[in-house]
């Protein structure tokens, strides 16, 4: 068996440890990376092949590290109803990632998905790996459910 790369096993504090559990992910998934003191932009490959490009903005709140994902498409006003039932469909079927209409009173509105995790969490790389590919796994389900049924 081949040897876990270095810090795979090691426990992590997000609080602490943020900025390196996603940066050693992201480079995992081959994704580039904007990092900035207090936040990191990614843009995600399509999973799979077809589905939407991501991008994905980490940030920290006081208490929780924030994934907010989008595919950047701007909804056009009339598609603002459909987006609402879109996220309230999504929202009681599945949750994860919650889906929004972000920015609606502003010029260009769009979906956006949200995952956070409490800052007091510890876990390990592998594990970390793990939670952020399933949060983007989840987030192209979500989008590709809302072109499918909700034609956005």
């Amino acid at each position: 068996m081949a040897p876990e790369p270095t810090g795979y096993s090691a426990h992590f504090l997000l609080d602490t440890d943020w900025n390196g559990l996603v940066n050693r992910w992201a480079t995992g998934i081959g994704a580039p990376v904007h990092d900035a003191s207090t936040h990191i932009t990614l843009s995600v490959p399509p999973r799979p092949a077809g589905a939407d490009h991501l991008q994905v903005h980490l940030t920290t709140s006081r208490r929780f590290l924030v994934a907010f994902m989008t595919t950047g498409r701007s909804l056009a006003p009339g598609e603002l109803a459909r987006a609402a039932a879109a996220a309230n469909a999504w929202n009681i079927q599945q949750l994860i990632p919650t889906l929004s209409v972000w920015n609606v009173r502003g010029s260009e509105p769009h979906l956006g998905g949200v995952c956070t995790l409490p800052l007091s969490c510890r876990m390990t790389q592998r594990d970390f790996d793990a939670t952020a590919s399933g949060w983007v796994d989840q987030a192209a389900t979500m989008f590709a459910r809302c072109r499918e049924v909700f034609s956005l």
